[in-house]
């Protein structure tokens, strides 16, 4: 049986591939604040704007492709029994060939409606106003927003907790409730951090492997150290 290898992904894998990070070093995305685009707020006041900024996210995926960070995970699932929890609301991971993705913060190309969270359409071309559910209901991003909450982290926690190895690559480690499945992560499973810019992680009580490489270098480095110790 294969071993249980998860791994927690950020904006960082995603920059290589040119989608711009959730916040700017100007607290703007885009060159927007990020609560007129991302909050249930920024949705009653403008929806236009919202629908129009995730309109512009969702066709940038047609113009960008996974990069070798992304490839590498999925070359992973030959040895392992690989389960992505992604902070990132592109496809990426899918195109690249991963299977099991998880998307904590939603996904760019789905839609859902704005009184039933449970109604959620697939989506590939721009949404208006005037799409709505079969209950005449608008439409809005399936996206999770600032102060709404996480639906997918509990199944989140419950693949964390049945990790053998565990591995987080391109996040900062500071949005939470994600950087907190740090702690459902058993004390006997290693751990392997893949940034550029790594930070410190109090009372860790794991081994801890830091990697200071931007994905497309230090997901290979990975997959090497990974097949040869635990192979």
């Amino acid at each position: 049986m294969k071993k249980k290898l998860v791994i927690l992904t950020g904006a960082g894998i995603s920059a290589e591939s040119g989608i711009k990070t959730f916040r700017d070093s100007d607290g703007l995305w885009e060159g927007h604040d990020v609560m007129e685009v991302a909050s249930p707020e920024g949705w009653q006041k403008n929806p236009e704007l919202v629908l129009d900024f995730y309109n512009q996210r969702r066709r940038q995926l047609n113009d960008v492709k996974p990069n070798l960070g992304h490839r590498e995970l999925a070359q992973l699932q030959i040895h392992f029994d690989v389960h992505i929890i992604t902070q990132n609301v592109d496809d990426l991971h899918e195109r690249a060939g991963s299977k099991k993705v998880l998307h904590l913060h939603g996904e760019l190309r789905k839609v859902r409606s704005t009184k039933n969270p449970k109604y959620i359409l697939d989506w590939e071309g721009d949404l208006n106003l005037g799409n709505v559910d079969s209950f005449n209901h608008q439409l809005r991003p399936h996206i999770v927003w600032f102060g709404e909450a996480v639906p997918a982290f509990e199944e989140a926690i419950a693949i964390t907790e049945g990790a053998d190895y565990f591995a987080v690559i391109g996040t900062s480690l500071q949005v939470y409730p994600a950087a907190g499945l740090l702690d459902y992560v058993s004390a006997k499973t290693p751990i392997f951090y893949i940034d550029p810019n790594p930070i410190a992680i109090p009372n860790l009580r794991n081994s801890l492997k830091t990697i200071p490489m931007v994905a497309s270098e230090g997901v290979p480095l990975l997959k090497n150290q990974l097949l040869a110790q635990f192979q």
